[in-house]
């Protein structure tokens, strides 16, 4: 363990140069200011001292670094999480009730093919290759078609 003398002498002389650093490759006094306690509080535990600046600020660029990977994990992951929405916290009666719209919407106004195509997915939970072949279409274009399904109710629920 270091002793306490020698790491004040050495937060003294380098801090300012790593909080400095830590805040440029971060952006966040926050962020800044932990990656360099710990740092520090590494030094503290370790036998070796350190002998020139650029230990440390190795140290506090490889801790950013290290930092900077973790929140873009952490972006990727929540990127990843399904966000609720509006439907999903509504009450069980009312999205049944938004179903049965939907059914209807899908019923009354989409022509065939789409129809069909529409019932064949959500209904019979077909992929799009069982459905082409059961209608005698592309995949591609029972692929569009599809689409187009959604597109409209979509578009018909967004007013």
């Amino acid at each position: 363990m270091l002793e306490q003398r020698i790491l004040e002498q050495l937060f003294r002389q380098h801090y300012s140069e790593m909080i400095h650093l830590a805040r440029v490759l971060l952006g966040n006094d926050g962020e800044a200011e932990d990656v360099v306690q710990d740092i520090f509080l590494r030094v503290a535990d370790s036998d070796i001292t350190p002998k020139s600046e650029g230990y440390l600020l190795i140290a506090v660029r490889n801790a950013c670094m290290n930092r900077i990977r973790q929140m873009q994990l952490h972006d990727r992951v929540k990127d990843l999480m399904p966000i609720e929405d509006e439907t999903d916290l509504q009450p069980i009666d009312k999205q049944l009730e938004r179903l049965d719209d939907i059914a209807a919407f899908v019923d009354e106004q989409l022509e065939e093919p789409h129809r069909s195509i529409f019932h064949l997915r959500f209904d019979e939970d077909l992929t799009i290759a069982e459905m082409a072949r059961r209608l005698g279409l592309n995949p591609n274009t029972t692929y569009k078609y599809l689409a187009q399904s959604i597109q409209k109710i979509r578009n018909h629920f967004k007013r």
